[in-house]
């Protein structure tokens, strides 16, 4: 694939992370800007989550959505401790 195509399905997994995590914990709007922001930091946060407990969901896209899915959530789940 070539890296056009990498970037491309990077950003719509962590755009597609970033909204589902919107529906498990309350978070302002941002749009989708923000929505493939917390959609990035969280796969980089999941992935190392993950890694550290044992856990893989493999390496396909769905594998990676699940990864910056966990990651986004815990993410918003820190902020929202911050914001209260």
């Amino acid at each position: 694939m070539s890296s056009i195509g990498s970037i491309v399905i990077t950003l719509l997994i962590g755009a597609l992370a970033g909204w589902l995590a919107g529906f498990f914990v309350p978070k302002f709007k941002g749009g989708l800007i923000w929505n493939i922001i917390i959609g990035l930091i969280g796969g980089f946060i999941g992935g190392n989550v993950l890694r550290w407990c044992g856990v893989s969901f493999g390496t396909e896209w769905w594998g990676a959505l699940l990864t910056a899915l966990v990651g986004a959530i815990l993410l918003l789940w820190i902020v929202s401790l911050f914001r209260k």
